[in-house]
């Protein structure tokens, strides 16, 4: 079998004469053969666009070494480009957070193979911080832990937040519209305003239905969400202090 690079490890042979010898003919034969095949391996591996910026050569090593030298300029403008989409990309809650951590680890790969490499804590820390508003209980009990997580358990977690984060969503939108249709029927005086009376006049002791009543964590009725056990099991779980008085609403004065 041919030596395909054998024109990319030896310099080109003097050119043949009539008194060249049978030996230096079959060393020029080979090289011309494996230098003629080499450029045509590396021209058909680069697109045409990029192709038309390298200075053309008959030597496939010397047009190896113009490929070399077109790049060496772009991979420090490469590597601004990724370091300022890693300072600039946060998790938009569209894509998947195991996809949004991926594509972060994809960016810092790329950045140590050109001799910037980012070590695996640090790495840690920065997509926690890309992160949205929705993962701030998830990201306070990460600072308050000692262990340091690897990518891998980093997905994990980050995944198992997330959905946790969408089962709660629905009610979430409930709320919001329940919210918003209040306002929108604040100007009418109709049986809303009886509701609104009778519950007013109602005594302390009595007792709503409850049906009224959903846990927005574990979403079962009969109770609201600081009285779910589920709940409290899991603030334990994730070393968040319960505080009672959270979900109640304040008092009219």
């Amino acid at each position: 079998m041919m030596d395909l690079d054998y024109a990319l490890r030896h310099d080109p042979p003097a050119a043949l004469t009539d008194q060249s010898s049978q030996e230096q003919k079959r060393v020029y034969e080979q090289w011309e053969r494996s230098n003629r095949m080499s450029l045509m391996v590396i021209k058909n591996s680069i697109s045409v666009a990029i192709r038309g910026a390298i200075p053309d050569s008959e030597n496939a090593k010397t047009y190896l070494d113009s490929v070399e030298e077109q790049f060496k300029g772009t991979s420090k403008a490469y590597a601004s480009t990724l370091i300022l989409k890693m300072l600039t990309t946060k998790y938009d809650g569209v894509s998947g957070v195991r996809e949004h951590i991926m594509m972060m680890s994809d960016m810092s790969h790329k950045l140590k193979g050109m001799d910037m490499e980012i070590s695996e804590g640090f790495l840690v820390h920065f997509i926690m911080t890309s992160l949205p508003a929705q993962f701030g209980p998830f990201k306070i009990n990460y600072n308050t832990q000692n262990d340091k997580w690897q990518m891998s358990e980093l997905i994990a977690m980050c995944v198992q937040e997330e959905e946790r984060l969408k089962i709660e969503k629905p009610d979430v939108a409930h709320l919001t519209t329940t919210n918003t249709g209040k306002k929108k029927g604040k100007f009418n005086t109709g049986e809303s305003s009886k509701v609104q009376k009778t519950n007013a006049n109602a005594t302390p002791g009595s007792t709503a239905p409850k049906g009224l009543f959903r846990c927005k964590f574990c979403h079962k009725k009969g109770h609201g969400q600081r009285d779910c056990p589920k709940f409290k099991e899991w603030l334990a779980k994730k070393g968040i202090p319960f505080n009672p008085e959270a979900g109640k609403k304040p008092k009219n004065h």
